[in-house]
């Protein structure tokens, strides 16, 4: 078995870059979508959503950065065009949303998405014995049920 800098199975870490960029491309498509949702937002709760989605955005923006760095750690190249997010990702790309309601709905169906393929990458993880993976992987999970609660609560789900 090869190895790489920080002890890994270099196969089982080429995996793993490969799903974190799948998982970086559909942050990235996520993070724009919050974007646009914070610039265009109209309506009665204009204000608070405004705010919340900055507060998103901001915590996506982190979460992208992080991503990328666990990639590079790997010992991997991050992608890093908006080519290669649209191709690889499986969040919609959402344009001129202004509705609060709808755009909650749509941040809610992207987490159901980021979840899921998260706790993809913390089973690949945790067979390679990538603790540092399984641990970002588990912090995100763990941070995005409790927002994912909130937002299904706002909606009143």
């Amino acid at each position: 078995m090869s190895t790489n800098l920080i002890g890994l199975d270099t196969a089982k870490t080429e995996q793993l870059a490969s799903d974190l960029n799948e998982l970086l491309a559909n942050y990235q498509i996520f993070y724009m979508n919050v974007r646009g949702y914070h610039w265009n937002i109209k309506g009665d709760n204009f204000f608070e959503l405004h705010a919340k989605f900055e507060e998103l955005y901001d915590d996506l923006l982190l979460k992208v950065d992080e991503i990328a760095e666990r990639i590079l750690t790997l010992g991997h190249r991050p992608a890093h065009s908006y080519s290669v997010y649209i191709e690889r990702s499986s969040v919609e790309e959402r344009r001129n949303v202004s509705g609060g309601k709808v755009a909650v709905g749509q941040i809610l169906e992207s987490f159901a998405k980021l979840i899921r393929k998260q706790r993809d990458i913390l089973s690949t993880a945790g067979e390679a014995e990538d603790e540092g993976t399984v641990s970002l992987m588990s912090d995100y999970i763990s941070q995005q049920e409790k927002t994912v609660w909130m937002y299904r609560s706002y909606l009143g789900q």
